[in-house]
């Protein structure tokens, strides 16, 4: 078991004096479970149910009060507790509405006790069930797979994840962290294959495990679907979906397909709420609020760019190219950024958007626009050490500010420059692996104004 980021969000939810029950969010196969357990060696009692089992889900029983419940929770499972803190976890919740139901409870009259409860399936059965969800009595966290940092301290490279984590990064590390960066990308962060990779370095071992993923999501397809026929739908998206990722799509016709748009939209729509992909929609917003424009269409992202490169074939490649960019036509980098921006969320499932310009003779796309304070930064992941940033110029000639971002294949610098029509801005340029910094990054670029220094 190696360490999360997630641990961090849990233990601030432990700390805070309002504490709720707390919803972990996440696909199958990410490490919900593994991480509970790990933060569970920081209570004194530590309680585990999980409700695909038959036996704990009959503790879940519609008449008894919350009381009644954790009383025969620890008779059943002859529990006795000592003195200290509980932590009780109920995974596989989608499997009863009761517990669902349970969890305001829990929140009014248990204060003292520690209640995490975590589904892959959560929001599909909510729907399903039509029970009456607790708002505003649960709050909710989100695991993603492995970012690259997690990555580096699970293949025990302990050096390299100091100067990583030092800002900004230095020079000498560069190259290997590239190397590193590559590798992670090429495998991907689901957390079985992760573990079994920093045991042997081997990858051509990896294949059942990535099969066994695949296996497991499919299977699932049963669970998703609400009619023999949607299940076909849902099982032939989720085959496609590797080949689709990191392009724009049409729902008409997905995946070489007969099937109708209305049928690929609620199959898509129901494969994102069980958080195996997600739809990347563009904005023409220059400033804040960014608004998706959800007539256009969207980009696939898929759950781990690892999985996608073995489901493809195109882990190969990665022992021929040094730069990502060389490697499915520039998608793969896009892919491995944004997921790295994605699973920086712990706290909420925020969408990340890109930008689009499409006038006739004048359309422009930049790969990601992100929010930073006042700001919509944008981000263009590039080519190589250069390359030309013409829709990055188009945003920065409409924008307000004068911020840009560059993720490439090159070393950190900032720099002064102007668009081809003479606007200055700020060019941030940062190396692929620094995607998941990128805030630390922003804040060397853009100083806190002494209004903000003074309000702090």
């Amino acid at each position: 078991m190696f360490s999360r980021k997630i641990l961090q969000t849990l233990r601030h939810w432990k700390n805070t004096s309002d504490r709720k029950p707390l919803i972990l969010r996440g696909a199958r196969q990410v490490g919900k479970t593994t991480a509970v357990k790990l933060f569970s060696t920081e209570f004194e009692n530590y309680i585990y149910l999980n409700l695909e089992l038959k036996g704990d889900r009959d503790l879940f029983t519609e008449g008894l009060s919350i009381k009644e419940i954790f009383q025969a929770i620890l008779v059943i499972k002859n529990i006795h507790l000592k003195n200290g803190r509980t932590l009780l976890f109920i995974d596989e919740i989608q499997n009863s509405p009761v517990a669902v139901k349970m969890l305001r409870y829990f929140y009014e009259e248990m204060t003292d006790l520690f209640v995490i409860a975590a589904g892959s399936l959560f929001e599909l059965m909510l729907e399903r069930s039509q029970i009456s969800f607790p708002v505003g009595r649960v709050q909710f966290a989100y695991l993603y797979p492995l970012t690259f940092e997690e990555f580096l301290e699970a293949t025990r490279e302990e050096q390299l994840l100091e100067v990583y984590r030092a800002t900004p990064v230095k020079a000498f590390a560069v190259a290997k962290l590239f190397e590193c960066f590559h590798r992670y990308t090429m495998i991907g962060g689901m957390p079985e294959i992760v573990k079994q990779y920093s045991e042997n370095s081997d990858v051509p071992s990896l294949k059942t495990k990535y099969e066994s993923l695949l296996t497991s999501y499919l299977d699932d397809a049963d669970k998703y679907a609400r009619n023999p026929a949607m299940r076909q739908v849902l099982r032939h998206c989720l085959e496609s979906i590797p080949f689709e990722a990191g392009k724009r799509i049409k729902l008409q016709g997905f995946g070489n397909s007969n099937y109708r748009s209305r049928e690929v939209g609620e199959a898509l729509r129901t494969i994102e709420r069980a958080m195996l992909i997600n739809l990347i929609y563009p904005t023409t917003s220059l400033q804040l609020p960014l608004v998706a424009d959800l007539k256009k269409s969207p980009k696939l992202q898929f759950i781990d760019t690892g999985l996608l490169n073995y489901f493809v074939g195109l882990q190969p490649m990665f022992f021929q190219y040094a730069d990502l960019h060389s490697i499915y036509k520039g998608l793969i980098a896009e892919h491995i950024a944004r997921q790295e921006l994605i699973a920086q969320n712990t706290d909420d499932n925020k969408k990340i958007l890109f930008w689009v310009r499409e006038k006739k003779q004048s359309n422009a796309e930049v790969d990601i626009l992100l929010p930073y304070k006042s700001y919509a930064i944008p981000v263009e992941v590039k080519s190589g050490k250069s390359g030309p940033l013409r829709s990055l110029h188009q945003f920065v000639n409409e924008s307000s500010h004068p911020y840009a971002v560059r993720l490439y294949e090159g070393s950190f610098d900032i720099a002064e420059a102007r668009t081809p029509e003479g606007k200055p801005y700020k060019l941030l340029s940062l190396p692929y692996f620094l995607a998941g910094k990128i805030h630390d990054y922003l804040d060397l670029l853009i100083k806190p104004s002494p209004d903000d220094e003074s309000s702090g």
